[in-house]
């Protein structure tokens, strides 16, 4: 799930990556392919399947795995369309997905500019990050487009953090399952 054009067994720093290499993310199928899929899913299986109101986002999860790999412009469409997708597939948001989805998918293409993305606890730290800063984005949009209800907003905290913990568990055990794929492979090749 989170492999890029880097060579095969070498994990490279995106932003500082090897010398002359403009663009080291994943080729613009891969996660368009993702986003898909991930779209289905979420609008059609998980919302059955909730803890405590909140429920995995993974549309979030693969903008800013996009966002950690490339550049801010190519984040920022990335989120842009995502979060497009999102608005709809929904009722009544009007554009408050797309802007705190993109503004989600710049915030992790800026953060990765200091450490490894392939690191799985700082990317379940970001994910996490991710989600509290979509929500409060989401309903300032909200809140500008329909007025935000009062008396809700400790719910809707209540629902980010759960939905924020939910997606930093799914980016950790698809990175060590992705890992767990990848070394197999590269066992594979050795052997040959």
């Amino acid at each position: 799930m989170f492999r890029s054009n880097e060579p095969t067994g070498v994990r490279v720093n995106t932003r500082t990556g090897p010398g002359g290499v403009q663009f080291a993310g994943p080729e613009w199928w891969i996660p368009a392919l993702y986003l898909v899929v991930a779209l289905l899913v979420q609008s059609e299986i998980l919302h059955y399947f909730t803890l405590r109101g909140a429920q995995l986002s993974i549309v979030l999860v693969i903008v800013v795995w996009y966002g950690l790999r490339t550049d801010l412009l190519r984040a920022a469409i990335f989120g842009l369309i995502a979060g497009a997708c999102e608005d709809a597939l929904g009722t009544q948001t009007g554009a408050s997905w797309m802007i705190a989805t993109t503004c989600t998918a710049l915030f992790a293409s800026a953060l990765s500019r200091w450490f490894f993305a392939d690191s799985i606890p700082v990317t379940a730290g970001v994910v996490f990050a991710a989600t509290l800063l979509q929500r409060l984005i989401f309903w300032i949009a909200m809140s500008v487009w329909l007025g935000y209800p009062p008396g809700y907003a400790r719910v809707h905290f209540h629902q980010a953090l759960w939905e924020a913990l939910l997606n930093a568990i799914f980016v950790i055990v698809a990175s060590v399952v992705a890992r767990r794929f990848e070394d197999r492979r590269l066992d594979e090749r050795r052997a040959r």
